[in-house]
């Protein structure tokens, strides 16, 4: 989520840490023989009005506690160290 007029597609072919975080994830897994699967998905229906959007985005970040959100690094840490 976050802020921008940009389609997710759009956004998503940006740099953003959570990418390699999830690149890091995946050939950790797949270098000790573990099964993955890495799921993203983007709603196209999300509330323009920022107040709106940016409760949501915490209720949801803190109910699935993601380790790839800053938000929860407090319980998991900051996954893989800092990217650099």
């Amino acid at each position: 989520m976050g802020e921008t007029k940009l389609t997710a597609d759009q956004r998503w072919q940006g740099t953003h840490d959570c990418k390699d975080y999830i690149l890091s994830y995946i050939e950790l897994h797949r270098r000790y023989e573990l099964e993955v699967e890495v799921v993203a998905s983007f709603w196209p229906h999300v509330p323009p009005e920022k107040k709106t959007l940016l409760a949501w985005e915490k209720e949801l970040i803190l109910k699935w506690r993601s380790p790839f959100n800053k938000e929860c690094w407090r319980w998991w840490g900051q996954p893989f160290g800092k990217l650099s």
